[in-house]
């Protein structure tokens, strides 16, 4: 078992290390800055062969956290931008793109559908209205919050009342998490929360019935019993939630972002976002840097594994979604560990995500191989910028972002973010 890093003052390196990199993050998401939002990472003739160079809906929302957060003028007032630019090109049918091409005006929803962008989108559009209701994003994008919340409506099982998905279809999109995701219904809590949405509390309690069935009384509704009895026999106990569960099969792998997120967006209680901190700390998903996407890669001999997770050979163990380490993720690690009341112990956390981040001469890659530690990815990552600034005010001035203000997404109770 790893053992915590001591409370205590930082070193003076580890305090240099946090302010070069706070400084590092501003000037990344300044240059990658456009009109339309901030491009996922920096241009260039990889980057663009590649996608980085649009608008993505996860990514523009985390950025729009950080950059709300930020405490710089110009960052500050571009915020929305991306959130604007991803509204101009939704759906139909309310689905927010999985991100927007600028110079070609194309939006794309991805192979079989992108579920997290919209979540995101009206989680950022809520906290940048929260954080300056003179925005009134929600207001102005009133239209479009309307059309995505009934598309999520549209995918919500009418007795668990959580989001159903297909496989490959969220952040971790070469992944076979499908049926009821643990990342997306900890999301789907949040936003319910945040704009006043039915159901909220069925929502928390299925997902802990479902998601955590180790600890979960006995079902009253049949089919989640046959669920949980499933996962019961034959899932280990890690102490975490499990990282999804369908018909007859589940994820036991050990999904840290979707349990870091349950902490986060409240599935979660007191002693329990205690317990599964704990659980990922024993599982040493933070050493040498916050943090590794799982546990335990699914291997190829699993009967998880899918052909499509050896595409571009980029998914194999300890790779990309199936163990490799993301800095964006470990900086979410650090805001748990913060609102968990752990802040001294967030700080020495957030200065590794900063040494993470500061490899190769400040390149802010996309991920690092989960053994080796060797780079990966995409360099000059906007998300990995936004949300070290996004840990950094959680650590250093208590900010708590996922705070629900008890009259909503409105009003002046949320200034606690």
């Amino acid at each position: 078992m790893r053992r915590a890093p001591a409370a205590g003052p930082l070193a003076p390196a580890d305090l240099a290390m946090l302010d070069t990199c706070r400084r590092e993050a501003v000037a990344l998401l300044r240059a990658n800055l456009t009109p339309d939002g901030v491009l996922a990472a920096a241009p260039g003739a990889r980057a663009r062969s590649r996608g980085y160079t649009s608008i993505f809906g996860r990514d523009a929302a985390v950025c729009a956290l950080g950059m709300a957060l930020s405490g710089d003028p110009e960052l500050e007032r571009a915020a929305p931008a991306g959130l604007a630019t991803l509204a101009r090109h939704q759906a139909g049918n309310g689905q927010l793109p999985k991100f927007v091409d600028p110079a070609r005006a194309e939006a794309d929803f991805w192979y079989l559908g992108c579920i997290d962008a919209t979540l995101w989108w009206l989680a950022a559009a809520a906290f940048l209205d929260a954080r300056d209701p003179e925005l009134r994003l929600r207001a102005r994008h009133a239209p479009a919050v309307a059309r995505a919340i009934a598309w999520l409506h549209a995918q919500e099982h009418q007795r668990f009342f959580l989001l159903q998905q297909n496989e490959a279809s969220d952040w971790a999109d070469i992944m076979p998490r499908s049926g009821f995701v643990l990342y997306t219904n900890a999301l789907w809590y949040w936003v319910k929360r945040l704009y006043g949405l039915p159901r909220a509390q069925a929502t928390r309690a299925s997902a802990n019935q479902l998601f955590r069935p180790f600890d979960a009384p006995l079902a009253e509704y049949r089919r989640a019993r046959l669920l949980v009895h499933y996962a019961k026999r034959r899932a280990r106990n890690r102490g975490l939630y499990l990282s999804f569960a369908n018909f007859a099969f589940f994820g036991d792998e050990g999904d840290v972002f979707g349990n870091v997120l349950a902490v986060l967006c409240g599935l979660a209680d007191g002693s329990t976002a205690l317990a599964v901190l704990r659980a990922l700390e024993r599982a040493g998903v933070a050493d040498p840097y916050p943090v590794r996407a799982v546990c335990d890669p699914i291997r190829e001999s699993s009967v998880l594994w899918r052909p499509y997770m050896s595409r571009h050979r980029q998914n194999l163990a300890w790779q990309y979604h199936n163990g490799g380490v993301w800095p964006f993720v470990g900086a979410f690690w650090v805001v748990a560990l913060a609102a968990a009341g752990q802040r001294e112990r967030g700080a020495h956390e957030l200065a590794k995500v900063a040494r993470a981040n500061a490899l190769g001469g400040w390149q802010f890659n996309e991920w690092l191989h989960g053994r080796t530690l060797a780079p990966a990815g995409m360099p000059r990552q906007s998300w990995n910028a936004a949300a070290f600034l996004l840990a950094w005010r959680a650590v250093f001035d208590g900010a708590r972002p996922f705070a629900v203000p008890p009259t909503g997404a409105t009003g002046g109770a949320a200034r606690a973010i």
